[in-house]
């Protein structure tokens, strides 16, 4: 999943985006209200993590306004000040999916996000399916004919994207989205290299999806195809020379 995080002292921002990515998240980070609105522009969060005291603004009334256009994404303040009742009780009715105070254990900053990942509110259901093959995207887990298989954070990723897009292509470029964040320079392999430790995963574990290469397009997740047996070529091939 990808998050973005909205917050002004570089420090802070640092260690929470390092959280995010250890966790298994996509972190893109940002300082001001202005780069968040060019971020959600061109991008889709799954979750937004957001100060309120930014240096063009106040985090929750540029998210208010969000909300009054229909802006879905799940979002949860994380400030030092405005800690009040009366605060967290204005960020609530705001639009914020929470409201968490800094300095906050960051074992329970993941903990909450993932609840609100987990809301049947957000846009995706608790646990996707492809074939054998279940995802919980807020635990970041994978089962594979109810056998919960580690897989490594980015064919995490990769498998998380195709899944939602189950049964058509993703293109390149949206995948290699879902793999880097904007500070991270993307190898000319880095893709190829990730379907392929995916697929090797895939079969391994008795997965009845796999993944097919449109040449010069992406990738698709589709249930596997049954192999065809050298008799039944062999039978297809004589029924042509008889027919003929």
């Amino acid at each position: 999943m990808r998050v973005l995080l909205v917050e002004d002292e570089p420090k802070v921002a640092a260690v929470i985006s390092d959280i995010l990515k250890l966790h298994g998240f996509t972190a893109d980070s940002v300082g001001t209200l202005e780069d968040a609105s060019e971020s959600v522009a061109v991008v889709t969060y799954d979750a937004i993590l957001l100060d309120r005291k930014l240096p063009d603004g106040d985090g929750l009334h540029w998210l208010r306004h969000r909300r009054r256009s229909g802006w879905p994404v799940p979002a949860l303040i994380l400030t030092a000040e405005m800690d009040s009742v009366d605060d967290r009780v204005e960020g609530l009715n705001g639009g914020a999916d929470d409201y968490i105070l800094k300095p906050v254990n960051m074992d329970e900053l993941i903990a909450r996000l993932r609840a609100v990942l987990r809301r049947p509110s957000t846009a995706f259901g608790p646990v996707m399916r492809a074939g054998n093959v279940e995802f919980d995207p807020a635990g970041r887990q994978v089962w594979i004919n109810g056998v919960s298989v580690k897989v490594p954070r980015r064919e995490i990723c990769l498998l998380e994207v195709l899944m939602r897009r189950f049964g058509r292509v993703v293109p390149k470029a949206a995948l290699e989205e879902s793999l880097f964040s904007y500070d991270n320079e993307v190898s000319s392999n880095a893709l190829e290299v990730g379907i392929y430790r995916l697929r090797t995963h895939l079969s391994k574990s008795g997965a009845t999806v796999s993944i097919r290469t449109d040449r010069g397009i992406g990738y698709i997740l589709e249930l596997s195809r049954p192999a065809v047996s050298d008799a039944t070529h062999a039978g297809g091939k004589s029924s042509e020379v008889s027919r003929a």
